[in-house]
């Protein structure tokens, strides 16, 4: 979305404009989800994050100061929110003794297996990579979106995605594979 567009659309949902609203969730969920997963790491708990911060946006519009702005303030808060629970999972943990979740088993093919290694190599990576990849490569943002939205530049965007998958390529073991389209990418639709 362009700046142009945030400028009048945020406005509008400030004003409880139910259209402005439903436009915002639409475009805005999946990259909060997207970055949620890349702190968390674990998908239902990235969800009930990217929508508790979304709902709460939705209601504090009034302090989004720039409209325009509106995916870095909305993302930031993603961050905190992800952040915070990491904290709270990491004190519960150590209170009730470290219970690790259970390993896929070996051999045993499938989407959960799958998603369980994409998700391991994904914890490969620090958590800027992982925003990167996560919204360029599921939500197809562009470099200069995810720049606006992380406050980075469109080369550090850049850089992060190329280190981040030449990372994953060496944790799934898929160095050398060439996609359709004749470049070298990760397995598990990361592009």
């Amino acid at each position: 979305m362009e700046d142009r567009e945030l400028a009048d659309l945020v406005p509008r949902a400030r004003r409880g404009e139910r259209a402005a609203r439903e436009v915002l969730v639409r475009g805005y969920l999946r990259p909060a989800y997207a970055v949620a997963l890349g702190i968390v790491r674990q998908p239902a708990d990235a969800e009930d994050i990217a929508q508790e911060s979304l709902m709460i946006a939705l209601e504090r519009l009034d302090q989004c100061r720039e409209p325009e702005r509106f995916p870095a303030w909305l993302l930031q808060s993603v961050r905190h929110r992800a952040l915070k629970h990491l904290a709270r999972a990491s004190n519960h943990l150590r209170l009730v003794g470290g219970i690790d979740a259970p390993a896929a088993p070996d051999g045993e093919p499938g989407l959960p297996f799958e998603r369980s290694r994409l998700l391991d190599a994904l914890g490969e990576l620090n958590q800027a990579q992982r925003e990167v990849v996560l919204l360029h490569d599921l939500d197809e943002w562009t470099h200069a979106e995810i720049a606006g939205a992380l406050g980075i530049s469109e080369t550090m965007s850049r850089q992060h995605l190329f280190v981040a998958r030449r990372a994953m390529r060496r944790k799934l073991g898929t160095e050398g594979i060439t996609s359709a389209r004749g470049d070298s990418r990760p397995a598990g639709g990361f592009s």
